[in-house]
């Protein structure tokens, strides 16, 4: 099921400077990503990426998953993926705790594999939230105007 949720204006400001492949393949993630879990709140920041963040508060340390969008390509980012099971070996990345899919084309995400690993950090994000948020589904720009 297709999201109605728009792009906030303060992002696509930026997104509107990617190559409409880049801008065809976000738009594709984040409703894969929403239609999993409606009620997510969306934080949007613009700092070395274009980023948005997928969180179960309006909280950045809720956040279960991201996509940041770089220059020529994009990933989608799991904010705890060390702590995730990935029998599937699809998260890459040596930092303490942030794993990444590259994303180049829909088929890459569109597989039961990344929806299992995305409900995992749902589930994980709920279970390590800071509080209860009142605020559900609802986009909030971080982005300095």
């Amino acid at each position: 099921m297709k999201q109605n949720r728009n792009i906030h204006p303060d992002f696509l400001k930026y997104l509107k400077y990617k190559n409409q492949e880049l801008i065809d393949l976000y738009m594709s993630l984040r409703d894969f990503i929403l239609d999993i879990y409606p009620s997510s709140n969306e934080l949007l920041y613009h700092t070395h990426a274009l980023t948005s963040l997928y969180s179960v508060s309006e909280k950045m340390s809720d956040a279960f998953c991201m996509i940041p969008i770089y220059n020529n390509h994009l990933n989608i980012g799991f904010n705890k993926g060390t702590l995730l099971d990935d029998p599937n070996k699809l998260l890459n990345g040596t930092g303490k705790l942030i794993r990444h899919i590259p994303i180049t084309n829909t088929s890459q995400f569109r597989q039961e594999e990344v929806k299992d690993l995305i409900e995992k950090a749902i589930a994980l994000a709920i279970e390590d939230s800071t509080g209860n948020s009142l605020i559900k589904g609802t986009i909030i720009s971080k982005i300095k105007q």
